[in-house]
């Protein structure tokens, strides 16, 4: 079955306080996105991967590929208004005829996510069409009241946080993308999840960060600092 993964990475990089965006950053001495490419990449090298990049950004992409010698294969699309409209950009990539793919998106900043954590949202998409890795809530979670004057503590069990890749069957994810845009789509199962398709969970990995802010920067270098120390 074919596989696809739509890499999106349309971030300025404000809360990182840089002028490089922050997929450019390096980590361990390579920017943050070719460690996201080289995962899936890693997982299978017959894997289309499609990069979702602002216009603007594009020079800049190809200049770091030449300084850095980075010749993993992928495709290039123009980023949108919004994540919705960037992931629709890419999805524009796979061919319609390919409706039984998988599609998995990704988010470009999150170059920690586990070879098991990608090889079981492919394995249950193929299965159910429609899941996203979660790993569970470990700190307590309070609710604000409506009208902002009190907070309630909520049963962490019942809740979980999400990350990517989200990861579908190719057909059922471009037709979801068909639908106009909506505020309250935040990510890609929301958009599924308004078509009618119930989304499955698989396990993700805690060291599967989403890179946003200098702090994360800092958990990134001892994530990779762990790695190398690994016997």
């Amino acid at each position: 079955m074919r596989k696809y993964a739509v890499i999106v990475a349309g971030g300025k990089g404000l809360r990182m306080g840089a002028d490089v965006p922050k997929q450019f950053l390096p980590v361990g001495g390579r920017p943050v996105l070719m460690r996201t490419l080289d995962a899936f990449h890693a997982f299978d090298a017959e894997m289309c991967l499609i990069l979702v990049l602002p216009v603007s950004q594009q020079d800049y992409w190809r200049e770091l590929c030449r300084e850095y010698a980075f010749d993993v294969p992928h495709r290039v699309a123009d980023g949108g208004e919004t994540r919705f409209h960037s992931v629709a950009n890419g999805l524009a990539c796979v061919p319609d005829e390919d409706a039984d793919a998988l599609v998995a998106v990704h988010d470009g900043v999150r170059p920690f996510v586990a070879q098991k954590v990608i090889a079981a949202c492919f394995d249950c998409a193929a299965r159910v069409g429609a899941v996203v890795p979660v790993t569970d809530v470990v700190e307590t979670l309070r609710r604000l009241s409506d009208d902002d004057k009190g907070s309630r503590t909520e049963d962490r069990s019942r809740y979980r946080l999400v990350q990517t890749p989200q990861t579908f069957r190719a057909g059922l994810l471009k037709a979801a993308y068909a639908r106009p845009y909506q505020p309250s789509f935040t990510d890609d199962a929301s958009v599924v999840e308004a078509s009618g398709v119930a989304v499955a969970l698989v396990p993700g990995n805690r060291e599967n960060i989403k890179i946003t802010t200098p702090f994360d920067l800092t958990v990134a270098e001892a994530i990779l600092s762990a790695c190398d120390d690994r016997p």
